[in-house]
């Protein structure tokens, strides 16, 4: 075969591959560019699309020698040194060096940087992660993204007082920057200090002028701190929106308000849309507040919500615990997630490479294809019961949350999955007491924060080696328990293409 064929075949190749990561084929493809790498074995683009669909197929130790086979031969390739830092960071590899290398090509710092921070975090502990933030942020003070890791950082370790000083600062060198004023909220409201942003958004108004996104602002703060005649006021002063977070803090207002009726009005218009899962979870609460039998329809049949015992499917439960609690190293909760009185680890835990992570990954692949078989047949409308299923289990998330005495879950929902779990490695002993329910996981009870009085619809006790699956759009939390561990690995399955 003559050079020009070779070539023909690598183009073809590579373009098959990225065709792959869009449409979901990349076992199909994978022997097209082994075949195209037995040709032209030099060609560094056939091997870094190759870790790329190893990668997007969470097979990570494939990825990584792929990718370290790429940068040898394009040693100055940018996308490949991140991609290969990347790849040896989820894999649970040391990666901090691969980061730094590729810095030194990257011409956006940021998502490199990120890089670096994560990979600090795992192997030198957060302190190192939160130093080389603050370092970035001084040579670089208007990356936004930078300011949210820090606070997030911060927040972990249990700075309540100065977690946000950096954006503090940031505002302050850029005080007529609206996205800087905007990123200092968001900050507040994801710690729930929605008092603290409203005060921040009275500054913003007064450096930057009257933004039309502080208004949504300042109406989302004064409805999650019940302020509810100023947040009636300020929701009938926006403008027409389609935004879905509009919404869906305009429906968290009328439900505080007992406004059901109101509530169903704004939301179901939303339910045909393409990110209608964001409301679902809204209009169960209204549909199971107006007697609607829609609510029956949306969580009520038991094949949603199942519990599978893997504990004769997996051999490995005193390996896999250790190896999950060497993984909790931060002091406390995230600063945006449903954990107290807890910690919960960070990265894709299903792509790392320990072979208990493996085996358990595969496990739980074979468990869901059994729960999706069981569902009820598909029905358009339904974000639950899809058109179309995926040919193989595509899991978005993983990761594992070690609570502690008087730990909990907030409820909470997952909208950006379409199944979620909860696989217990360790359950303190009072979960056994079927009176208290002492830990136990709870579904269709809908947050606090909303003032509703409606109990749980069902209550699962947690059991080890037991894994519940249940719809993402479904409301759920835990019930506090007052001491022990309680150890879970938790993962949303992906919205079949």
């Amino acid at each position: 075969m003559n050079a020009a064929a070779l070539k023909i075949d690598a183009d073809a190749a590579y373009r098959a591959g990225l065709r792959a990561l869009d449409t979901g084929d990349e076992i199909e493809v994978l022997p097209l560019l082994d075949a195209a790498l037995d040709t032209a074995p030099d060609d560094a683009r056939l091997w870094q699309v190759k870790a790329l669909l190893h990668r997007s197929l969470e097979e990570l130790a494939p990825s990584v020698v792929a990718f370290a086979r790429a940068a040898t031969l394009a040693p100055q390739d940018a996308t490949i040194a991140h991609g290969h830092a990347h790849a040896a960071l989820e894999a649970g590899l040391p990666a901090a060096p691969l980061f730094e290398r590729a810095l030194t090509l990257a011409k956006d710092r940021g998502p490199v940087v990120q890089g670096i921070a994560a990979a600090l975090v795992v192997e030198n502990g957060p302190s190192a992660a939160i130093d080389r933030l603050h370092a970035e942020l001084r040579v670089n003070p208007d990356w936004l993204v930078g300011h949210w890791l820090l606070s997030r950082l911060r927040w972990t370790e249990g700075d309540r007082d100065g977690f946000a000083a950096s954006i503090e600062a940031a505002v302050k060198r850029a005080p007529r920057s609206v996205v800087h004023w905007r990123q200092y909220i968001f900050i507040l409201m994801h710690g729930g200090l929605h008092e603290q942003a409203l005060a921040v958004i009275d500054r913003a108004r007064a450096a930057a002028g009257p933004d039309t996104a502080f208004l949504f602002d300042e109406a989302a703060c004064l409805t999650e701190s019940w302020q509810l005649d100023a947040a009636e006021r300020a929701f009938a002063a926006l403008p027409r929106t389609s935004d879905m977070s509009v919404a869906i803090h305009a429906v968290r207002h009328l439900l505080r308000l007992q406004r059901p009726e109101e509530a169903a009005a704004r939301a179901e218009p939303l339910m045909k849309r393409g990110d209608a899962h964001m409301i679902m979870p809204y209009l169960s609460i209204i549909w199971r507040l107006l007697g609607d039998p829609r609510f029956a329809w949306f969580e009520g049949d038991d094949r949603f919500v199942r519990a599978y015992d893997l504990r004769q499917k997996i051999d490995c439960w005193p390996k896999l615990a250790e190896t999950l609690r060497a993984l909790h190293v931060t002091a406390g909760q995230p600063l945006e997630q449903s954990v107290r009185g807890g910690t919960q680890t960070d990265g894709p835990l299903f792509s790392r490479i320990e072979p208990e992570i493996c085996a358990l990954r595969q496990t739980i692949a074979e468990t869901v294809a059994e729960h999706v078989a069981q569902l009820p047949p598909p029905e358009v409308g339904h974000p639950l019961l899809a058109p179309r299923r995926d040919r193989r289990i595509r899991f978005t998330g993983a990761w594992s949350i070690r609570l502690q005495g008087a730990g909990y879950h907030t409820n909470h929902v997952h909208p950006g999955g379409w199944l979620s779990s909860a696989l217990y490695l360790v359950v303190p002993p009072e979960t056994a007491d079927t009176a208290r329910k002492a830990g136990w996981l709870t579904f269709g009870q809908p947050q606090v924060e909303l003032g509703l009085d409606l109990p749980p619809v069902r209550m699962i006790q947690p059991k080890e080696g037991h894994l519940t699956l249940f719809p993402s759009t479904m409301w759920h939390g835990t019930t506090p328990f007052s001491e022990g561990e309680r150890m879970t690995v938790a993962f949303d399955v992906g919205v079949p293409r």
